[in-house]
C-alpha cells in the first residue's frame, strides 16, 4: 500500500519525502520499529516518542508522523499532524482497511452503566441472529473468541485490528464501551457511530490522570456525538441540560420522565423461584400515539430498568423487533453483573462486580427492594489500595446488609487478616451483625449452607474474574462456579 493512500482521512502537512513510498505497518512503540513500518510520534505527558527516532531509524522506519519539526536524513519522509494520536488512529483505521465502516457501530459512554448496557445489547442482537462483537470493561469478544484489554477502550490501532477480526468472523455489529479517557487520547477519532448511547454523568474520573474538572469530563464525553450519526440520552440525568446543549447530531431521549420518546412504567420487582428481575411497560412516541411493549427484565436492580431501557431502544432503532427484544430481556445472563447465579425457594445467589463504596450502596438498595427475608453481603477489599475505601464499604455494608461475610478479594502483598480488621472496624461501629471467614471459597460456601429460606446473598467485588490474586500470582478463580460446586454438592446430599 502507498503511504498516500493511508494519509486519505489526515489533514496533514508533507515536511519531507515522498508519499509514493510502499508501507506494511503503524506503529507507536519503538520497539516494534522494522523496514516498511510508519512510526508514529506522540508526545505525551510522560513519554516524548519523538526522542526514540534515532533508535527507529536505525530499525529501518523510512516514514515518521511527527507533532513537531526534526532534522532526519532526506530519504526519510516526515509528515507532520497537529495530534499523533489522531494520526495514529486514522491511520490504523486505513491499515486494517476501515473495517468499522463494515460493521453497525454501537457506542456507549456514561458514568455508569456502560457495560451492562453494552452487554444487553449485544444480547439482543445476537437474539435476533446479528453476530456482534463486544469491546469494554469485561474485554473483547467476537464469537467465542474472548482477549482480555487494559483500558476499558483499547488504543487505536488494537481497535482496528478487533474490527478487523469481528468483520472477518462475520460479524454484523460491534457494540463498544467509549471511556472518556478514549475520547480525549483520540482513541476513537475517526470512527462514526451509529448509534450512541449516553447513559448518565456524575463528578467521577476527576484527578491529575484523568480529567482536571468535571468541565473537561463532560467537555471529553459529549465528544462522542460529533461523530455519531444518532444519539440516545438519559433524559433522567441531572446534567441533562448540560449533556444535550449543542449536540450536532438527532437524539432522542429516553428514562422515566414525560419528555422521554422511550419510556419505562409501571415498574414491578418480582422474586420468584425461577425468576427475580424486573416487570415493566416500554412505551414509544410515535407521533401522536404511543406504542406499549410490556418486558420482564432477567437482571434484578431498579437501576437495571434504564439500562434495559436504553438497550431496547437502540436495538429496536436498529431494525430488532418487539417480540425479540421481549424474549432476549427475559432471558439475559450477563457475566458478573447482578448476575443470578443460583435461585430457588430457599434462597437467591447473585455475583457482582461492585468494588467501591457507590456501586455496593446501589447494589444493596437495589437487592433490599425486593424484600428478602435477610440480605446477606459476602465481600473483602482489594489489597494495596486506599483504605478508605474498606472502611467505607465495611460501614455501607453494616448499615444495609443483615450479615455480612468478610473475607478475602485480591489481596495481592497486603496480608488478607490485615484487610478484614480494616473492614471489621467500620462494621463494629454500625452494630451490624458480621462473620470472617478468609478464604472465599470457604465463606460463599458458609452463605449457601446457613441460608434461611427467602435470603438474598450478594457475592461482591470479583464479578467476572476468573482469577484470584496473592502476592503477585494470580490463582483459577471464578465467582460463580464456586457456587454452583456448593449449590451441586449441597443438592446431592439432601
Amino acid at each position: 500500500m502507498l503511504l498516500k493512500e493511508w494519509l486519505s482521512e489526515l489533514n496533514y502537512t508533507r515536511l519531507q519525502g515522498s508519499l509514493d513510498v510502499e508501507v506494511e505497518e503503524v506503529v507507536f512503540d519503538s520497539r516494534k520499529a522494522a523496514p516498511g513500518a510508519v512510526f508514529v510520534c506522540i508526545a505525551g505527558t510522560k513519554t516524548d516518542s519523538h526522542t526514540f527516532i534515532p533508535q527507529v531509524l536505525s530499525a529501518g522506519v523510512k516514514v515518521l508522523v511527527v507533532e513537531k519539526p526534526v532534522f532526519v536524513p532526506s530519504d526519510v519522509t516526515v509528515i507532520l499532524a497537529e495530534q499523533g494520536r489522531e494520526a495514529l488512529a486514522l491511520l490504523s483505521a486505513a491499515r486494517f482497511g476501515y473495517p468499522a465502516r463494515e460493521l453497525l457501530m454501537i457506542g456507549i459512554t456514561g458514568t455508569k452503566g456502560k457495560t451492562t448496557t453494552a452487554h444487553m445489547v449485544r444480547a439482543l442482537l445476537e437474539a435476533a441472529g446479528r453476530k456482534t462483537g463486544i469491546i469494554g470493561t469485561n474485554g473483547v469478544g467476537i464469537g467465542e473468541q474472548h482477549y482480555d484489554t487494559v483500558n476499558t477502550t483499547p488504543e487505536s490501532y488494537e481497535l482496528h485490528r478487533y474490527f478487523r477480526e469481528m468483520a472477518e468472523a462475520g460479524c454484523e455489529c460491534c457494540v463498544m464501551e467509549v471511556s472518556s479517557q478514549a475520547l480525549k487520547m483520540c482513541r476513537v477519532a475517526g470512527i462514526v457511530y451509529d448509534y450512541a448511547i449516553f447513559t448518565n454523568l456524575s463528578k467521577d474520573h476527576i484527578g491529575e490522570n484523568e480529567h482536571k474538572d468535571f468541565e473537561e469530563y463532560l467537555f471529553y464525553k459529549k465528544q462522542i456525538f460529533r461523530q455519531s450519526r444518532l444519539g440516545l440520552v438519559n433524559v433522567d440525568d441531572s446534567h441533562l441540560e448540560q449533556i444535550t446543549e449543542g449536540i450536532p447530531c438527532q437524539w432522542d431521549g429516553y428514562g422515566f420522565d414525560h419528555k422521554a420518546r422511550y419510556q419505562a412504567k409501571e415498574i414491578h420487582f418480582v422474586s420468584e423461584p425461577d425468576f427475580v428481575g424486573l416487570e415493566f411497560e416500554i412505551r414509544i412516541r410515535e407521533d401522536e400515539r404511543w406504542n406499549q411493549i410490556p418486558v420482564r427484565v432477567n437482571i434484578p436492580g431498579r437501576f437495571n430498568v434504564n439500562n434495559a431501557l436504553a438497550a431496547a431502544a437502540v436495538c429496536l432503532k436498529a431494525g430488532v423487533s418487539k417480540e425479540v427484544v421481549c424474549h432476549g430481556l427475559e432471558h439475559l445472563k450477563l457475566d458478573g453483573r447482578m448476575e443470578i447465579v443460583y435461585s430457588s425457594k430457599r434462597c437467591c445467589v447473585i455475583v457482582d462486580y461492585a468494588h467501591n463504596e457507590v456501586s455496593m450502596e446501589s447494589l444493596l438498595s437495589a437487592l433490599r427492594e425486593y424484600q428478602p427475608k435477610r440480605l446477606v453481603c459476602v465481600f473483602g477489599c482489594g489489597g494495596n489500595r486506599s483504605k478508605d475505601r474498606r472502611y467505607s464499604m465495611g460501614e455501607i455494608a453494616g448499615r444495609m446488609a443483615d450479615l455480612s461475610i468478610i473475607t478475602a478479594d485480591n489481596s495481592r502483598y497486603e496480608k488478607v487478616e490485615d484487610i478484614m480488621a480494616d473492614i471489621r472496624g467500620s462494621i463494629e461501629k454500625t452494630g451490624g451483625a458480621f462473620v470472617e471467614i478468609p478464604d472465599r471459597r470457604e465463606a460463599i460456601a458458609y452463605s449457601i449452607t446457613h441460608a434461611q429460606e427467602g435470603d438474598m446473598i450478594a457475592v461482591i467485588g470479583k464479578g467476572h474474574e476468573n482469577y484470584q490474586e496473592v502476592e503477585g500470582v494470580r490463582y483459577p478463580f471464578l465467582d460463580r462456579e464456586v457456587i454452583q460446586e456448593v449449590v451441586d454438592l449441597m443438592e446431592e446430599t439432601v
